[in-house]
């Protein structure tokens, strides 16, 4: 357990003076002060984190809803009467109205024709991602090919993949930066079985070491036979994915990773032609438009209603809009550039740190720049001996001084055991005997193998005070011992 006096000042590790850091920084990234609308937001949308004396550094984990997006959809909801969608009362025509034009705005918001591109509503990108697991029709003979950073919801598929017979394979990621290994890449591409099925999946961005893989390798995928399931869950807060431009045949997001309000919906957007591809191993309660128990057969509904499983969230549907909307009103690259100004020195301070023998505090992991990278900056302590200080103890401290980071592996498995240095061999002694351990006992085999990392992540709401404070607490373990 790390000692509490990392708490106590020590004026050799002080840092500036905020306004006078704040004036270097701006020096350094003169591009900050075209971002100055976001500090007035700060300061009224985003007043509760002022009044709680808060800095959120957690935006990879879910983004912060704005006070006029709350107030904007209470008043819907308070002037209206909705029904449940699936009928032609007038309650029911007035929400699936607005549900449709929720539909129509994501792909107004990314850009995507309505005559390529579909939109089906969904509780997350999880459940985007289970939507292709089990529709997507893959069997002998088919791929899997997906890269090594890839969150666990998007591993998951592989578990359909492996039971319909097909062959599932990993690109590598390479330290130090952790990105794709792209002659491996290449290979896997150009082995692609002619005829078949061939699902090729990455995020745009890595939640856990901030990677942004290039969006180029859509097209050069789908040019050597396969499909793409892009994960744009953790790009799209903050960059802009246009779907005009790039093409991929299924894209899952979160919403509330974008605008924090509501939880609780997600979609998938997916090329029509790719769609048709899609095949349901189940029907339910608005998935059809007719049901025969006596026939013992189904007819499912054409476009998106044939994959939204019961009755979708049509209450919280408009508020999706209400949060683009909100989105666009600020501009998408003013978000992009103070997301990358604070990333920059953030990234830059802590590289900087070191113990007074010179060991470094810490060590990143991912892109030591903001080149082809996002606003996640993974890091793990080190005390001057080199030993590892637990992100979970440096968690809690962080919490003591209202810092909101996140650590552990964010369900992210392959890029911690890159990151972290675990072999094949690590690994598999802890799944040997997995299904005759109890849970305390495979609790006991796993231990030592579940570290992980502490993650800052920055959005929309940010400020220099959010980075600037994070510095201050990360200083106060310099030469302190494990």
């Amino acid at each position: 357990m790390i000692s509490p006096t990392v708490f106590e000042t020590d004026v050799r590790f002080a840092l500036a003076p905020i306004d006078a850091a704040f004036d270097d920084f701006r020096l350094a990234y003169p591009a900050y002060d075209s971002t100055r609308q976001l500090d007035e937001l700060r300061a009224t949308e985003y007043a509760r984190l002022v009044r709680q004396g808060h800095v959120y550094l957690d935006y990879t984990g879910g983004g912060l809803y704005a006070e006029s997006q709350l107030r904007d959809h209470m008043a819907l909801l308070g002037d209206s009467v909705f029904g449940n969608p699936h009928s032609k009362n007038l309650t029911s025509l007035a929400m699936t109205q607005l549900v449709e034009q929720a539909r129509d705005y994501v792909l107004q918001y990314f850009n995507a024709s309505p005559d390529e591109y579909l939109v089906i509503f969904t509780p997350n990108s999880t459940g985007a991602l289970k939507l292709i697991g089990e529709s997507y029709p893959l069997g002998p003979g088919d791929t899997y090919l997906l890269t090594f950073d890839n969150h666990n919801s998007v591993n998951g598929i592989r578990e359909f993949a492996r039971a319909k017979g097909a062959a599932v394979t990993y690109i590598p990621i390479v330290p130090p930066d952790l990105r794709a290994d792209e002659d491996f890449l290449a290979h896997a591409l150009a082995s692609a079985n002619p005829g078949r099925n061939n699902l090729f999946a990455y995020p745009a961005q890595s939640n856990f070491t901030g990677v942004q893989h290039p969006l180029e390798w859509i097209a050069q995928a789908q040019s050597k036979g396969w499909d793409v399931l892009l994960d744009a869950a953790s790009f799209a807060p903050t960059n802009r994915l246009d779907l005009s431009r790039w093409h991929p045949d299924f894209v899952d997001l979160s919403f509330y990773k974008i605008f924090g309000y509501p939880t609780g919906i997600g979609c998938l957007i997916a090329r029509k032609a790719a769609a048709q591809k899609l095949r349901r191993p189940w029907y339910s309660g608005g998935t059809i438009t007719f049901s025969s128990i006596v026939a013992f057969d189904h007819y499912l509904t054409p476009g998106p209603a044939g994959f939204e499983d019961g009755t979708v969230n049509y209450l919280s549907l408009p508020a999706v809009e209400i949060g683009l909307k909100w989105i666009e009103s600020i501009g998408i690259d003013r978000i992009h550039t103070r997301v990358m100004c604070l990333t920059g020195w953030l990234i830059d301070q802590l590289l900087s740190l070191r113990h007074s023998n010179g060991r470094p505090l810490i060590r990143l992991y991912g892109p030591p720049n903001t080149d082809r990278r996002g606003g996640t900056v993974q890091v793990n302590f080190f005390d001057p001996d080199g030993t590892l200080l637990s992100c979970y103890d440096l968690e809690k401290l962080a919490n003591a001084e209202h810092i909101s980071l996140r650590a552990g592996c964010h369900c992210n498995s392959g890029a911690r055991e890159a990151a972290l240095g675990f072999t094949r061999e690590d690994l598999a002694v802890c799944f040997r005997d997995k299904d005759r351990l109890t849970f305390d006992q495979f609790l006991h085999v796993i231990d030592g193998k579940t570290t992980g990392a502490l993650r800052a992540s920055i959005g929309l709401a940010s400020n220099f005070a959010d980075v600037y404070t994070y510095v201050q607490f990360a200083r106060t373990f310099i030469d302190q011992l494990h």
